[in-house]
């Protein structure tokens, strides 16, 4: 069975930070592309990040460049998303999958900023 289980989402102060866990079980993590997605209300949900298989290569938005790190260790299945700077355009629910299969969401972390 797939499942991806997302957290340290929160409630935080633009300007501030966090850093979201994404663990994976069920797939053959080491072999995919992963990427973090986010959905804010409203709108369609979005690919913020992506890191490469063996976690060389990366790529972001450009609404996120210079703020986020995305990041992975194969031996845990587990994708980081470090973000800082946070604005309250950052506000969404985020979410973590493969690249090129984006399948079998999990619940995902709420990351809500406001004064």
């Amino acid at each position: 069975q797939v499942q991806f289980v997302e957290s340290g989402g929160g409630l935080v102060q633009p300007g501030g930070s966090l850093r979201l866990s994404c663990t994976t079980s069920g797939i053959r993590f080491s072999i995919y592309v992963m990427g973090w997605y986010r959905q804010a209300p409203g709108k369609q949900r979005e690919v913020v990040a992506h890191i490469s298989t063996g976690g060389s290569n990366t790529n972001y938005a450009d609404s996120v460049k210079g703020r986020f790190t995305i990041s992975r260790d194969n031996a845990k299945n587990t994708i980081y998303l470090q973000m800082n700077s946070l604005k309250p355009e950052d506000t969404a629910v985020y979410y973590c999958n493969r690249l090129n299969i984006p399948q079998d969401w999990g619940q995902g972390t709420q990351v809500t900023v406001t004064i």
